[in-house]
């Protein structure tokens, strides 16, 4: 399957109060913790910013590369249609960049299991996860249309689209603690994802 890799990193870091991407967890910078394992599943990885400045280098990451988040603050929608217009694939795999322990296994059983869908999403109840999903370049018109609407939630997407949802029993295959979809906000946060990759790492 032709697949890309997108990650967004256009946070302000407002409730860490400093670059949360530049933190450590398990002795690695965060941004890399997350392109050390998109770099392993597609063509491509693209890092989508509002703020290049503010990154750490990635000079050391082949096949990467950052684009401009152009949505003149649309939010999430914005930033998601900002990479799939730069990516060369089909399909792409979009992530947070401040999810520590993102899972080669799952997202690749997500890539397997996207061919005939547009998009495949982990939900359950009213957890969507819009930022740990297969998107494909079809999903670009829904999305836009996301973006034209006043607040508009990301979730909203799944009834415009073809969607795949991976159930929780698919989710705990590969990760029976869910640690995929841990991201970073502030300080408890952080504390607590340096503590579970202590017993990872």
């Amino acid at each position: 399957m032709d697949v890309s890799c997108i990650t967004l990193a256009g946070g302000k870091s407002t409730r860490l109060g400093r670059n949360k991407l530049a933190e450590t967890v398990g002795g690695k910078i965060l941004l890399h913790r997350v392109l050390d394992v998109l770099s392993l599943l597609g063509r491509e990885t693209i890092v989508v910013t509002s703020r290049p400045s503010s990154l750490p280098d990635i000079s050391m990451y082949a096949r990467t590369r950052v684009v401009a988040d152009f949505s003149q603050n649309r939010g999430l929608p914005g930033a998601i249609y900002a990479g799939l217009a730069a990516s060369e694939s089909v399909y792409n795999f979009v992530s947070a960049s401040d999810m520590p322990f993102l899972n080669a296994g799952l997202i690749r059983y997500m890539l397997d299991i996207a061919e005939g869908s547009d998009l495949v999403a982990y939900r359950e109840g009213e957890r969507f996860e819009p930022l740990h999903a297969v998107y494909s370049k079809a999903c670009m018109g829904a999305i836009l249309e996301l973006m034209d609407r006043d607040n508009a939630r990301m979730i909203e997407i799944a009834g415009l689209v073809k969607t795949r949802y991976l159930t929780p029993e698919e989710l705990l295959a590969s990760d029976p603690q869910r640690y995929s979809f841990i991201n970073i906000n502030n300080e408890e946060e952080l504390a607590k994802a340096r503590q579970i990759a202590k017993r990872l790492f």
